[in-house]
């Protein structure tokens, strides 16, 4: 089977290509939104041939969703303190700096925005935040092993948790989360999680014996 438009990473020249029209949909999502997107556009404002664009992504969903996957795997590594309280305000700092800067925050405005009525979009957008959440769950994980979390932590959920009401903010009030919000994130995160919100299972249960 032919791989999708725009999954395929390229080396090379052809590296350097990709890295010019991605930054040019970049600026294009951050200046102007999802809806003025036109591959001819990026082709011109990346100085790459309109053909090269065409067959590489195919269509404006195509590079958007490429897009969104260099994003990902660009993003900051996650940061180790040692307790997970720390940790965990690390990654919502994070959150807030980058829904904050100017260029990154329009970005995420746009293509959240996007994916509330394209498809392909929306899937794009979901694996971009699996691959941050998955970067992170080992915080959560290592936190449960020194014993500051119970046995049986949604690792995931609670890295959701933290940056939930950050990306709440700004879709609601269209004002970047303060310091102080991301502060308030991560504690309350830590808090649900240390009372055992998000424990799925019971991991210290035992089978029952069989009925008789």
């Amino acid at each position: 089977m032919p791989a999708e438009p725009g999954t395929v990473r390229p080396g090379g020249r052809t590296a350097r290509v990709r890295a010019a029209v991605l930054r040019a949909a970049g600026d294009v999502l951050a200046e102007q939104g999802f809806d003025r997107l036109d591959l001819a556009d990026i082709a011109r404002r990346a100085e790459v041939g309109k053909t090269t664009v065409y067959r590489r992504w195919g269509s404006v969903t195509g590079l958007v969703a490429d897009l969104l996957a260099d994003m990902a795997e660009q993003s900051l590594p996650r940061t180790e303190t040692g307790s997970v309280l720390g940790d965990l305000t690390a990654n919502a700092d994070l959150v807030r700096r980058t829904l904050a800067d100017p260029r990154q925050g329009a970005l995420f405005r746009a293509v959240i925005a996007a994916a509330a009525c394209d498809a392909r979009t929306a899937r794009a957008l979901r694996r971009f935040y699996e691959v941050r959440v998955a970067e992170w769950a080992p915080c959560v994980e290592q936190g449960v092993a020194r014993g500051e979390l119970p046995a049986g932590t949604d690792a995931a959920a609670v890295v959701r948790a933290v940056s939930a009401p950050l990306y709440y903010t700004l879709l609601t009030t269209g004002e970047a989360p303060d310091a102080a919000a991301a502060d308030r994130a991560a504690r309350a995160a830590f808090a649900a999680a240390a009372a055992g919100v998000y424990v799925t299972g019971d991991p210290a249960a035992e089978p029952g014996p069989s009925p008789a």
